[in-house]
């Protein structure tokens, strides 16, 4: 018997659903959701199984015009995304308007040389005969290969897409082990969780305010022990944060922990602080940092450097 693995990648705009639509096919949390757009920042890899083939699933940010370091560096990694592909999924927010982030993402699309299935997102939240037309005005705009009306939050139509993919994919061996769901690494995982969390609990400017550094993650028999910094760009945010006596950053922290434990099937000490950084967002250095591809780079860097002192 044959055996099909590959890569398929997910591209919309914001708030389209694409994480959303990762972590239900992969069926464990890979990549962090908000209602708030441009959550995703890196590019994030769920791996789905299925009996003789292996999908690679790639969640890329909401593609946006960026204004600064940051989001430079998040449509970097939408480009990143669409090298090598098997398989391109552009998924559509049934329920909006199209705009310029859809008309730049089918640009994206038309440039792509992997074949492109279009994916109808939230047909539960809208009338039947709102979705002729949308298929008849993007069957206009580009010959996708499939166009298929979906659901990622109830799971409607997610098997007949696992199906068109693996349809596609070619004939390799498995890329990753069949137990694993995700290549992140789990000190990545667990500042995507926090800043999920403090996310979810702000207001106004302040999520896209919010970075979150690991400073160290220490595993033990028993117990794994995380520090992180959360970082902002003003007074206020710290303070709304951190609210009256601390009870936001503790509730923000007791909501990592616990998501986390569950992730990572062990339990957690995770010490949480908050610093204010002005314009980090147009800060190189730092948001290079919150690249985890950079940030493994950095661990193997240092790794070898101990070894190296160790041996010497």
């Amino acid at each position: 018997m044959t055996f099909k693995a590959g890569f398929a990648a997910i591209l919309g705009r914001p708030n389209a659903g694409k994480s959303t639509l990762v972590n239900r096919l992969v069926g464990q949390k890979v990549a962090i959701v908000s209602p708030k757009p441009q959550t995703t920042r890196n590019r994030i890899q769920g791996i789905v199984n299925r009996e003789g083939a292996q999908i690679v699933l790639i969640d890329t940010p909401g593609i946006h015009k960026p204004e600064n370091e940051l989001g430079r560096q998040m449509m970097e990694e939408v480009r990143q995304a669409l090298q090598a592909l098997d398989v391109l999924l552009l998924i559509v927010d049934a329920k909006a308007d199209f705009g310029g982030g859809d008309r730049f993402a089918l640009e994206m699309v038309k440039n792509a040389k992997a074949p492109a299935i279009l994916l109808l997102n939230k047909v539960d939240a809208i009338a039947k005969e709102r979705l002729l037309p949308l298929i008849e005005h993007y069957s206009k705009e580009h010959e996708f290969t499939e166009i298929i009306p979906i659901s990622a939050l109830t799971g409607d139509g997610l098997e007949i897409v696992l199906n068109e993919i693996i349809k596609r994919l070619p004939e390799n061996p498995a890329y990753f082990p069949p137990e694993q769901y995700t290549d992140q690494p789990e000190r990545f995982l667990a500042a995507e969780i926090v800043r999920e969390k403090a996310i979810v609990a702000s207001r106004q400017e302040v999520p896209y305010a919010i970075a979150v550094l690991v400073d160290s993650f220490e595993e033990g028999a028993k117990l794994i022990r995380i520090r992180a910094t959360i970082y902002v760009e003003r007074d206020g945010q710290k303070g709304i944060l951190i609210g009256k006596g601390g009870a936001m950053l503790k509730k923000i922290g007791t909501e990592a922990r616990l998501e986390l434990e569950e992730l990572l099937g062990t339990k957690i000490f995770l010490g949480l602080h908050v610093k204010v950084l002005e314009d980090w967002r147009d800060r190189p250095a730092l948001v290079r940092q919150l690249d985890w591809h950079r940030q493994l780079e950095q661990i193997s860097a240092s790794q070898e450097t101990d070894s190296a002192d160790g041996k010497s």
